[in-house]
């Protein structure tokens, strides 16, 4: 049985990436889309503003709708229409895959108090590469220790508008939990001016942005006499896609809780 979809912002960039990998997976029927309201497709056969899509699924700005035929959301689009999804979803009973960043703290609770009803996944990058990277950089730091300086750097295009990026702020949880140590206390954002001497234990994020650079992070790790890098860099958003789509396929029929791309690869030990 194929999983009824829907997706959020589905004439954006990332809609229409899910949107074209959807196409082509037999598992995955398309059965709604999501824009925002006073969209010009509204109520219209979704092909009228996608010509390339073929499916019958109608364009709707209201999430119950869409929900009515679709048993998972994924959603990429800004934190107050995830908000809005996120209710439905309860309502509703479906399931919810949420790529969308720039969570306040009390919008991140009531996701997680959310995932007590209804099962959703929640991360901050969909690619597997990345997700791969998240637990490769938590064992390095356990391994390594303290004793190693650890630098995060992310490079993005000029539109993002929040910063560090989500998925560099999960690299730095990663470090944190293995350090065992809060990521709040040990964070220090860029640096300019007299400093001072950098402090052990510090965990440094920098971010740049410019042109259309997809995504790339870096974790250093500096001892006194040698230095690791781990890197990923995404040369397209359909990577983020294709595991948002993987992760929807997975995530049908799963009970209430809160998951993450971990728990898709089978990563968590």
């Amino acid at each position: 049985m194929s999983v009824r979809l829907a997706v959020a912002g589905a004439t954006g960039r990332m809609g229409q990436f899910i949107l074209g990998l959807a196409a082509k997976d037999p598992a995955i029927e398309v059965t709604a889309a999501l824009e925002y309201k006073g969209h010009a497709g509204i109520g219209k056969a979704l092909s009228a503003s996608l010509p390339q899509f073929k499916g019958s699924a109608l364009l709707t700005s209201d999430p119950a709708q869409a929900f009515a035929v679709s048993r998972v959301l994924i959603d990429f689009t800004q934190p107050e229409a995830s908000m809005e999804y996120l209710k439905a979803a309860v309502a509703k009973g479906a399931a919810l895959v949420i790529g969308t960043t720039g969570f306040s703290d009390a919008q991140r609770a009531e996701i997680h108090e959310a995932s007590k009803k209804i099962p959703l996944i929640q991360t901050y990058n969909y690619s597997v590469g990345m997700n791969l990277l998240f637990a490769l950089v938590e064992e390095a730091a356990a391994k390594l220790g303290p004793a190693y300086d650890v630098e995060i750097i992310e490079a993005h295009h000029n539109q993002k508008k929040d910063a560090p990026s989500g998925s560099a702020i999960r690299l730095g949880e990663g470090v944190a939990k293995a350090w065992g140590k809060k990521l709040s206390d040990i964070s220090v954002h860029g640096r300019e001016g007299k400093v001072g001497v950098r402090k052990s234990g510090e965990l440094g994020f920098h971010a740049v942005r410019g042109g259309d650079i997809v995504g790339d992070h870096t974790v250093l790790y500096a001892g006194a006499n040698e230095r690791l890098e781990l890197r990923h860099q995404a040369h397209s958003r359909e990577a983020f896609a294709q595991g948002a789509l993987k992760a929807a396929a997975w995530l049908a029929g799963k009970p209430a809780g809160f998951y993450d791309m971990a728990d898709v690869m089978g990563l968590k030990k």
